[in-house]
């Protein structure tokens, strides 16, 4: 496809993607919601939160929409998770190796939801925090995805025009984000997102996760 030959930069969102997450995230969404007395979720719906902003999260799991509320479940998540949402996240293990066939290759980075700073200390826990030339963050737009500005503000740093960066994501909102961004999208299927919902961004590739994708992109200039 001629859109993928001129790709340059790799960005990839985090959460699902590079890694497990979900329980640091089950847990400070309960102790949050605990602390508010407010009944618990099922993993399951709290899963179904990964990758929303934390004020769309409390909407999902309180089917509430409240602003003074919403803020202290913000809070009350934000402090939780500073105690134990590093220690609780896996990173795929996939990822050391492709991100070693990536790297010189293509400039990479990360557009996420999660914190940026939190990003960083999981990526310097597992040595691979260099690999990444940028990491864009929740605390560092205004807007969160599916709105563009993460995705367009990373490739702005990279000196990358957006129709020369691939996004790598596991939801629907990483499609529609990447869609809006003008950026060539590639799904993973290492979150809770079927194969199917994905078919109508028409991604450049569908695969299983992020150890795929150098085959992929091999498999574009064959």
């Amino acid at each position: 496809m001629k859109e993928q030959r001129m790709i340059r930069a790799i960005l990839f969102d985090f959460d699902y993607t590079l890694a497990d997450t979900s329980r640091g995230v089950i847990e400070c969404i309960n102790s949050a919601l605990g602390e508010m007395g407010l009944p618990a979720v099922s993993d399951e719906k709290a899963r179904e939160t990964i990758g929303l902003s934390l004020q769309e999260t409390f909407v999902h799991v309180s089917d509430t929409v409240d602003d003074e509320r919403s803020a202290e479940f913000e809070r009350l998540f934000v402090k939780r998770a500073d105690e134990v949402m590093a220690d609780l996240t896996t990173v795929y293990k996939e990822v050391h190796e492709s991100l070693l066939f990536l790297k010189g290759q293509f400039l990479l980075g990360i557009a996420s939801t999660k914190f940026r700073y939190r990003i960083e200390t999981i990526l310097k826990r597992e040595e691979i925090l260099s690999a990444f030339d940028v990491i864009v963050g929740g605390e560092d737009v205004v807007y969160h995805k599916p709105h563009p500005e993460a995705l367009l503000k990373a490739a702005h740093q990279l000196r990358c025009p957006p129709d020369e960066v691939l996004y790598v994501g596991d939801s629907v909102t990483d499609a529609e984000a990447a869609r809006r961004a003008s950026m060539c999208f590639v799904a993973v299927l290492s979150g809770v997102t079927e194969e199917e919902r994905f078919k109508r961004y028409s991604p450049a590739g569908i695969i299983g996760n992020v150890g795929k994708l150098g085959e992929l992109i091999q498999s574009w200039t064959r």
